[in-house]
């Protein structure tokens, strides 16, 4: 049996260096699995559009595809844009068995990037001492995502033995300038920003920009392709492909000629 076809969704960007990554961590996966059909596909500013993708595989004789949401967060786009990008679809191409599977979200061993991509920050900035620490992350109308960032910045801090402030680019507070100019006011100078970010675009930038402004001495990069990342995403792809598995057809039943029926 031929293991269901995995789409990668992103949002998309304007900027190219976010396809870019994307298309990277594709090619990462197919890598790492050789036996599986993965394709990028995008929500929004770039293609392929996920029906696109998704017709030039049924086109090809794929029946199961898992769509992976490229998001870290379970909030607006999680709960209405993939819902409906998964009904489309399974309106528009009805021979094909489709699934989501849960969004990336802000799992802990992407803290392991991050302290990566920090340490190389640090040492291209030859910062050799910190006292407090900001976790910058996408912002969310949604309470329980921001309390997610909220908990993991609390891990963060807690592997640093530092203090530490989540922070939001958008919609919820306080924003990354704001996290480091309150340390800052409490005495606390050497104040780096952690980059809680796939890829690079317009919100990683913002933050940086703003938080190297207030005084941060240190911003590291977006998470980009990594080990940690491509096996997340094997993992979500995993478990939806067990549930897709409930969404198959029964099997028809073999109806008998009345004359092979024997009675009792």
């Amino acid at each position: 049996m031929t293991a269901p076809a995995l789409i990668v969704l992103a949002h998309g960007s304007r900027d190219p260096r976010s396809a870019a990554t994307v298309h990277s961590l594709v090619k990462c996966l197919r890598e790492m699995r050789d036996d599986l059909r993965i394709e990028a596909s995008f929500l929004d500013h770039c293609p392929p559009t996920p029906y696109q993708v998704m017709g030039k595989l049924a086109a090809e004789g794929v029946e199961e595809v898992v769509i992976l949401p490229l998001l870290l967060s379970s909030a607006f786009h999680a709960r209405v844009d993939i819902p409906a990008v998964v009904d489309e679809s399974r309106s528009r191409f009805p021979d094909l068995r489709i699934i989501a599977s849960d969004v990336l979200g802000y799992d802990d061993t992407l803290l392991d990037v991050l302290d990566r991509r920090m340490r190389a920050e640090l040492k291209d900035g030859r910062v050799r001492e910190l006292d407090a620490l900001v976790l910058a992350c996408a912002g969310s109308s949604d309470a329980q995502a921001n309390a997610a960032v909220t908990r993991l910045a609390r891990l963060w801090g807690q592997r640093h033995k530092l203090p530490v402030t989540a922070a939001f680019t958008t919609v919820a507070t306080p924003s990354p300038a704001e996290a480091v100019l309150q340390w800052r006011l409490e005495g606390r100078r050497h104040v780096a920003v952690g980059s809680f970010f796939l890829a690079p675009g317009v919100l990683p930038d913002r933050a940086e920009q703003m938080s190297r402004k207030a005084g941060a001495v240190a911003v590291s990069r977006p998470l980009g392709v990594s080990a940690e990342v491509a096996r997340l995403v094997l993992l979500r792809y995993g478990v939806a492909g067990l549930d897709l598995l409930t969404l198959a057809p029964s099997p028809r039943p073999v109806l008998l000629r009345p004359e092979l029926v024997r009675t009792a």
